[in-house]
């Protein structure tokens, strides 16, 4: 059990899931998309969105201005959220547009909103659950789909919600958040996406 808990944080780790919520988005869109741009889009976002930061993780760990992979000190989270919603804005510029890549533009944006609003909390040392925060993100993106274009998802969409206690349930168990630091990651989650909607709907 405690093994189940704990994989939890690292199966849906922040930086893993907007490249999962590309792969959703490829899987699940009716409109026909070249296998290579497949292909290059997903290797991009692979190194841009998790290749990167872990090299910057290190260095920073290095330089002893973060501990651990999780962040759990609210204060290490201003450099790595800084430094991630810069690599999501070269996404934003330059992998996707909004008028070709419409949902994948507006989901990244609504990623890169979310981690602003997070660090904005950090410099009130407020610290939200970026875990919680993510998964809640990707939960909202599928039911955009869903609706964006009239497909049933619903099993996906389940099984997304019951990851989202997944996620909770491992992150009170290693006591890395409050139940007050889920509710407000998932808010933001949900928010940064939702809001959004009226964009690409």
């Amino acid at each position: 059990m405690k093994l189940f808990l704990r994989s939890a944080s690292y199966i849906f780790h922040p930086l893993l899931i907007p490249f999962f919520g590309a792969v959703l988005y490829f899987n699940i869109t009716p409109r026909f998309i070249d296998p290579m741009v497949k292909g290059a889009t997903l290797s991009a976002l692979l190194i841009i969105t998790f290749l990167i930061p872990t090299v910057i993780f290190f260095l920073l760990r290095n330089l002893r201005l973060v501990s651990d992979l999780h962040l759990p000190k609210t204060k290490e989270r201003k450099f790595p959220l800084m430094i991630y919603s810069l690599l999501l804005l070269v996404i934003i510029k330059f992998v996707f547009n909004p008028y070709s890549n419409t949902e994948l533009y507006y989901f990244f944006l609504g990623v890169l909103f979310a981690s602003l609003s997070a660090l904005v909390l950090v410099l009130f040392n407020i610290k939200a659950s970026l875990h919680q925060m993510a998964i809640a993100g990707i939960t909202t993106f599928l039911i955009g789909l869903s609706i964006h274009f009239t497909i049933n998802v619903l099993p996906i969409i389940a099984l997304a919600i019951v990851f989202n206690g997944w996620v909770a349930s491992s992150r009170l168990f290693l006591k890395a958040h409050t139940i007050s630091e889920l509710i407000i990651g998932g808010l933001i989650g949900f928010l940064s996406q939702s809001l959004l909607f009226a964009y690409w709907l």
